[in-house]
């Protein structure tokens, strides 16, 4: 008995826990409401019917790698590898990650499955969740969205601004304004090295300036100086070698054909010697495009990306140029609804399916899917027996006719055809229908 007691009491006590434990989304993950999703679905619409045009066929990769890919993909030295990776350890000891980004995850796919031997280039496009540990702030998740595409087995300056064509086509369709590209060369091997030192000697002399982040920056990675955000660093670099100035001439002849090429589309673009991108397989150009704003400006970057020529051999495939980019989706969607952006509204709800009685969910069951075959929309609310109810819905839906099939309808093979607007009703044959309401709107 004393058991039972102590039983029973314990389970009164877990239930009381329970009432009051209130399960929140992790910080910085977040819901996407329907009245939301439907801002996603649109950047997800637009980027298939972009990447269709262009040729970029659909990949999709697994969520977690190996975290050794993301190591040396990434690169070591960057903040995304060094603080914002989520890491897990399996059951059988592999160290995985969840992905803080897609291009890693592609290349490994086209090493893997040998797409070096497919007629190139090779163009790939991917959308879904991506996750980095950052500081949540407004355009700024842990679990984010990306449309990303990669442009694998090229090494002409023409397909540069191809890309960042592409991603400016991207955010133009989806009625955003006052778009600016900013582009850069970083170099590659042959003139990075020669910079980099350049770039150390005068950050060292103003090491006391920079932030923590920095001063550890300047002896890993000092490229990485010229992305900080922090107001003090950026007072400092404003003075920095520009690399533009000591590119070799390999890189500086691309760069300039990737200017002329973003000129003769006429794309609106800016000069910007300080950029860099915060992973560490880039080479020569780089780009990030921007709503030139101020609200557009206050979220950051809408869309980035650069060249990766590297980055295939680096993780064991054969010596492949390539490049690519993504567009942030949540920064794309709410800079969408701070500018009131609309669309046209989905097919609207034609006819509406009212019934009462078990036999007429029944044959409103078999109805809805005729319609359904038909290509009209059909609302309803086959829980419900309540006409009165039902009639209410039917006029929020805003439903040009509603059918009404009750017992004594299903009985006889007919339904009652009403006309919401003129408020009148008439009596059809129930498999005759479907071709009556396709008649009455144009169909």
């Amino acid at each position: 008995m004393a058991f039972h007691r102590f039983y029973k009491n314990r389970v009164t006590q877990l239930l009381i826990m329970v009432k009051k434990l209130k399960f929140q989304s992790p910080s910085g993950m977040h819901d996407i409401l329907p009245e939301e999703y439907k801002y996603f679905q649109k950047v997800y619409d637009v980027s298939e019917k972009v990447a269709g045009f262009y040729g970029f066929k659909k990949i999709e990769t697994p969520i977690v790698e190996d975290t050794d890919l993301f190591a040396k993909g990434t690169g070591f030295s960057t903040d995304i590898v060094q603080k914002q990776m989520y890491n897990l350890k399996t059951k059988g000891g592999d160290l995985l990650t969840l992905r803080p980004e897609f291009t890693p995850g592609i290349a490994r796919a086209y090493i893997e499955h040998g797409m070096h031997n497919m007629p190139q280039p090779v163009k790939l496009y991917s959308v879904g969740p991506v996750f980095r540990y950052e500081s949540p702030q407004a355009g700024r998740y842990r679990q984010f969205h990306q449309a990303n595409f990669e442009f694998l087995g090229e090494k002409s300056a023409v397909a540069d601004s191809q890309v960042i064509q592409l991603f400016y086509n991207i955010l133009k369709d989806l009625k955003l304004k006052n778009l600016i590209v900013e582009v850069n060369s970083i170099g590659d091997s042959q003139c990075r090295p020669y910079y980099k030192k350049l770039l150390v000697n005068y950050f060292r002399s103003r090491e006391h300036a920079l932030c923590v982040d920095c001063r550890r920056r300047l002896r890993e990675n000092p490229l990485r100086i010229l992305d900080c955000k922090d107001e003090k660093c950026q007072r400092v670099k404003t003075e920095a070698p520009q690399i533009i100035n000591h590119l070799c001439e390999e890189c500086h002849r691309h760069f300039k054909q990737v200017l002329e090429f973003l000129e003769e589309l006429q794309l609106p673009y800016h000069l910007n010697p300080y950029l860099v991108r915060g992973l560490d397989y880039y080479t020569k150009t780089v780009f990030e495009i921007f709503d030139n704003s101020q609200e557009g400006r206050a979220l950051g970057t809408l869309a980035a990306g650069g060249r990766y020529d590297v980055l295939i051999k680096l993780l064991g495939g054969k010596d492949t140029p390539a490049l690519g980019g993504s567009v942030g989706v949540e920064r794309v969607v709410l800079l969408m609804k701070e500018k009131s952006i609309k669309f046209p509204k989905v097919m609207a709800t034609e006819v509406f399916l009212a019934q009462l009685g078990d036999l007429a969910k029944r044959k409103g069951l078999k109805l809805i899917e005729e319609f359904k075959e038909a290509g009209i929309q059909i609302g309803e609310s086959l829980g419900r027996d309540s006409l009165k109810a039902q009639l209410r819905m039917a006029d929020k839906t805003g439903a040009r006719y509603t059918l009404i099939l009750g017992q004594k309808e299903a009985l006889d093979g007919t339904i009652i055809i009403r006309d919401m607007i003129k408020g009148s009703q008439e009596i059809a044959k129930l498999d005759k229908v479907v071709k009556e309401i396709e008649k009455r709107i144009g169909k």
